[in-house]
This record gives C-alpha cells, sequence and structure tokens, in this order.
C-alpha cells in the first residue's frame, strides 16, 4: 500500500483513511522546483561572474549587431510565414498550375519576375518558397521566386534609388542582374539538380479543421522553425562581424577585382537586410561601382541567415550544393552587368 497515491484512494473508498501517500507529491512535482532552484541560482551567479565583462567594447558590438539583425528580419520572418500560412490555407494547388507555365524551363522565368510583388526580404522568402513548392510549384521555379523576391521588390528597388540619388544606372543594374542570377539559378538547378538532394515540404493538411484553424496552425510551425534558424544564422553573422578587422576592407578597395570578392564575402558576413543594404553599400565610397553591385546582389540571395534557413528548411545537402552555385552566378553576372552599365 505504501505506493498507493491519492487518486488511489478515491479508486478504492475501502483503502486506508488516508492512504500513506495522502499529501505527498509526485516524483516529477518534488524535481521541478528543485530545477528552477537550481537554474535561478546558476543566473544569480552567473551574473556576479560575468557583469564586470559584458562591457567589453567587442562584445557590446557583437550583441548590436545580433539584436539589429533579428529586429531587422523578424517582422519580414512574420510577413512571409503569414503569406505562406495564407497559401496553405486558402490558395487551392489548382491555382499554381494555371498560374505558371507547364514546362519548368518556363515557369523559372515567371516566377522569378513573381518577385516584383512581394515586398519582403530573404526570410519571407524562405517559408514562401517552401509552401510553393509543397503545394506543387517545380522546386526550378520556386527558387527562382526565392531569389527574387528580396531583390527586385518594389520596397528594394526604392531604397537603392534613395540611397542612389542621381544615379539611375545603379538601380537598374541591381534589377537586371538580380533578376539575371535568379533565372540562371533555376535553371542550373533543374538542369543539374538530383533527386533527393532539396527536401520538398510536405503539404500541410487541415485534418478536417477549419482554414483559420489550418492558417494558424500552419503559421506557428513555420515561425518557430525559420526563427531558430534566424537566430543561428544571426549570431553567426555578429561573430564573424565582430571577429573580421575593417582594415582589411581598405587594403583591397584599390584592386578592383579583389574588391568584388571581399565585398560579396562581405554581404555574405554582415546579413544585412535587403531593404537596408544598399545605404550600406552607398557608403562604401572607396570601391568601385561594380563592387558595390556585387554587395548588393550577393546580400539578399547568400547570407548567413539565409543559409541557415536553407539548410533548415530545404536539408544541408540541398544548401551545400545551392549556395555555391548562387555565389558564383551572383559574382560573374554582377562584374558582366557593371561592365555593361556601369
Amino acid at each position: 500500500m505504501s505506493d498507493r497515491t491519492t487518486l488511489d484512494w478515491a479508486a478504492e473508498p475501502d483503502g486506508p483513511v488516508p492512504p500513506p501517500t495522502w499529501g505527498r507529491r509526485a516524483p516529477e512535482a518534488q524535481v521541478l522546483p528543485w530545477v528552477f532552484a537550481a537554474l535561478g541560482g546558476f543566473l544569480l551567479i552567473g551574473n556576479l561572474l560575468l557583469s564586470p565583462h559584458l562591457t567589453a567594447p567587442a562584445l557590446s558590438t557583437w550583441s548590436t549587431i545580433f539584436v539589429a539583425i533579428c529586429v531587422q528580419a523578424i517582422p519580414f520572418l512574420v510577413l512571409g510565414v503569414t503569406l505562406s500560412a495564407a497559401i496553405t490555407a486558402f490558395v487551392p494547388p489548382s491555382f499554381f498550375r494555371r498560374a505558371l507555365p507547364g514546362h519548368p524551363y518556363a515557369a523559372v522565368p515567371v516566377a522569378g519576375a513573381a518577385g516584383l510583388v512581394l515586398p519582403g526580404c530573404e526570410c519571407a522568402s524562405v517559408p514562401v518558397a517552401s509552401s510553393l513548392m509543397s503545394r506543387g510549384v517545380t522546386p526550378s521555379a520556386a527558387l527562382a521566386f526565392l531569389l527574387a523576391s528580396p531583390a527586385i521588390n518594389p520596397v528594394v528597388l526604392v531604397a537603392t534609388a534613395v540611397a542612389f540619388p542621381g544615379e539611375p544606372l545603379i538601380v537598374l543594374a541591381r534589377f537586371a542582374a538580380s533578376l539575371a542570377v535568379a533565372v540562371l539559378a533555376g535553371w542550373a538547378w533543374q538542369l543539374l539538380g538530383r533527386p533527393g538532394l532539396l527536401r520538398v515540404p510536405d503539404a500541410a493538411t487541415t485534418g478536417g479543421s477549419s482554414r483559420r484553424a489550418a492558417f494558424l496552425s500552419a503559421m506557428r510551425h513555420d515561425f518557430l522553425h525559420a526563427g531558430g534558424f534566424l537566430v543561428v544564422g544571426g549570431l553567426t553573422a555578429a561573430t564573424l562581424n565582430v571577429v573580421v578587422p575593417r582594415s582589411w576592407l581598405a587594403a583591397v578597395a584599390d584592386n578592383p577585382w579583389l574588391s568584388v570578392l571581399v565585398l560579396a564575402a562581405l554581404a555574405v558576413v554582415l546579413s544585412i537586410c535587403s531593404e537596408a543594404d544598399a545605404f550600406v553599400a552607398a557608403s562604401l565610397t572607396g570601391f568601385s561601382p561594380t563592387a558595390r553591385l556585387a554587395f548588393m546582389v550577393v546580400g539578399p540571395m547568400v547570407d548567413l541567415k539565409l543559409i541557415a534557413l536553407q539548410a533548415g528548411t530545404f536539408g544541408r545537402a540541398f544548401a551545400a550544393r545551392f549556395v555555391p552555385l548562387t555565389f558564383t552566378l551572383a559574382i560573374a553576372v554582377s562584374v558582366l552587368v557593371g561592365w555593361v552599365l556601369l
């Protein structure tokens, strides 16, 4: 009888009154307060030991960059997740079959041009592209949309025009280079991508629930999933921002070819939201226009938080192949467009 609980007494009224376990908590309930006490003690001791070191300039810069990345990205991540959930819950799969050409190679440029209608950053485009794939859109077309949307939408183009007043060729060059990279990357994946490399998300099922319930469920799931990888990418970007010396950039600005590669790599490291990267590019006055164009083309397509989001959504095998492909195309096209227009 010593192992009976209070519930046993309710089920067996003829047992001892009260039973031996009356008033005792379950083992899990006894452990939980100790867990919280240990956590509180750890935080208190950590605060006492680490607080003198938390005012270091490098750590302050690191925290500022991390918070800035997350604050910039979260509103557009919510926008993308909301649109993705709306597609899942309210748009029938047949709509996409009617809206896009049936041939994959023809669907890619149409999907890339559709990026004009979504005013979001790269964090928004990943869940939307994932939802498009789950609704039957060919992966190559969805990937073209993923790359084009954060780079050619109206908000980005207006921001670029404001950052470079009186230089309309910069805006035209950014639009042309970004759309070309998106289309070429989509075609390249259609041609070279092997089955199984890309993890196509399963279409969400409502399970008999209402469309509103399906929308809220899909939104919660996508936000928690993508938000975790956004944090990982933000942590990595902030760390590299602090580690890479700024003096290295000034040393290569005078080399036209090396400056393109350095600013392209810097765009990956900084992970600036596509609505803000033009202002950073405009401030890099020591670099050539082509190098600054590469910075604006690479950033919305390949940065640390986007790599983390793609790996988490489509699989690491996909990211390990698609990221280098996109990065190479972005640099090559930027150099070509810069040579022609700038």
